[in-house]
Order: structure tokens, then C-alpha cells, then sequence
């Protein structure tokens, strides 16, 4: 069973380290979403603009293929309790694909079509294979139980210093403080003293993290483009 990537994610995130941990945490965070050539047909994407929000269909490539497992350990609950790997959202999964929903904002289809939509949870480079629109009557169910998911939510406090804030859009600059707020650690790590750091932006952004509060230490030029 074969499938080719219609199109490919464009964004501030090259690494997986950092990005929101599900689609919608951090509805300023724009991606673009380019169609290969093949599937540059403005036909395909007639009366697109009534949908707010779309899903996508991706592949998990970019972030590195792993050997699947029936148990997982998501990071976010611990690391240390094992769960069945389709209650979970990992990657290491038999058929390495996700499912997004994202926010659309424009379409752009003078030569070539480009999506821009926001609150994705893709990394840089990622393949798309199938966009279809998200239908709320049909797709939402916002009172159903999440399990683990569904604790220890509380965003965190995101101090950012105006010298890491003026390398930044506006627009980035929102998105980050989103990113951050929802703590991208694993949640197995507590040190208060220790600096953890992401790519974004074409920076790496470095911070600590001490009870509820989160710190941006620093941003200094990113190797990782």
C-alpha cells in the first residue's frame, strides 16, 4: 500500500523538541502548508474558505523512524508509567501517521498553492497526505474523558527578557510564549536549575523552569535551520 505526500509543513520548528505536544495549544503558530506540484490545482480547493478549522493527515518521517512497541512510555505523563501504545499519541507507532486540526487562515494559490494555518503541531519538512475540513457537529466532543491527557494542564507563567523578545515577529513572539506556557519538558524532569532549549525561529531559545513559573535564560543564533 503505497500513499505520496501531497504536500509539505513549513515553519519555525526544525527539531521536535520544543513544539506543542497537540495541535491547538498555540493557536499563533503559523505554518504554511505547500502543495507539491502535482497537487497545485486551485480546483482542489474550491469552497475550502467555508472551514475554519481542517484536518491533516501527516507522516511522523521527519521525526525519526523507531521499531513499534504494543506499551509506551509518553514523556509527559512521567516516562515511568507504561500505557498501550493506542492510548497514547506517540510516534512509535505501527503505521507512522498523525492526525492534526488546525486553524486555516488564507489560501494562496498564485503560483503554486500555499495554506497558511495555525496551531499545528508539525515539525519542519513534515509530508502531508490528505487535508479534509473539520466538521464540529460531526468531529467535536469537548466534555469526553481524556484520560491522562486530560490532567496537569495548568499553563505555566513564560518570562521572556526584552533582548530575546526583540529577535522575534509579533507574531513568533505570541507563538512562543504559547509553546512555552504549555512546558515542553517531559514531565519525569523537575531540576529548577537545569537550561533546557529548542530550535525555533533560527534561534535556540534556552530557559529554566522552577515551580510555576518558566524563564527564557537566552536565544542565541541556531546551527539547526
Amino acid at each position: 500500500m503505497d500513499f505520496t505526500p501531497i504536500a509539505h509543513i513549513e515553519n519555525d520548528f526544525p527539531t521536535k523538541f520544543g513544539l506543542p505536544r497537540q495541535s491547538g495549544m498555540s493557536e499563533h503558530l503559523l505554518s504554511r502548508i505547500v502543495m507539491e506540484k502535482e497537487f497545485c490545482n486551485a480546483e482542489a480547493f474550491r469552497g475550502i474558505e467555508a472551514f475554519e478549522y481542517l484536518w491533516l493527515i501527516w507522516v511522523f518521517a521527519p521525526m525519526g523512524k523507531r521499531e513499534w512497541s504494543p506499551t509506551v512510555r509518553p514523556p509527559k505523563l512521567g516516562g515511568n508509567k507504561r500505557m498501550g501504545v493506542f492510548a497514547t499519541r506517540s510516534p512509535n507507532r505501527p503505521n507512522p501517521i498523525g492526525l492534526t486540526r488546525v486553524k486555516l487562515v488564507s489560501v494562496d494559490c498564485t503560483g503554486g498553492t500555499v495554506l497558511t494555518v495555525a496551531g499545528a503541531d508539525l515539525m519542519n519538512g513534515t509530508a502531508v497526505l490528505d487535508i479534509k475540513p473539520y466538521l464540529p457537529f460531526a468531529d467535536s466532543a469537548p466534555n469526553a474523558a481524556a484520560g491522562e491527557y486530560g490532567k496537569n494542564t495548568q499553563p505555566l507563567a513564560v518570562t521572556i527578557p526584552p533582548q530575546v523578545a526583540a529577535l522575534f515577529t509579533e507574531q513568533q513572539l505570541a507563538a512562543l510564549k504559547e509553546v512555552l506556557s504549555f512546558d515542553p519538558r517531559p514531565g519525569y524532569q523537575h531540576d529548577a536549575e537545569r537550561v533546557y532549549g529548542f530550535a525555533y525561529g533560527g534561534f535556540d531559545v534556552r530557559f529554566r523552569v522552577n515551580g510555576n513559573t518558566l524563564t527564557v535564560v537566552d536565544a542565541v543564533q541556531s546551527i539547526t535551520n
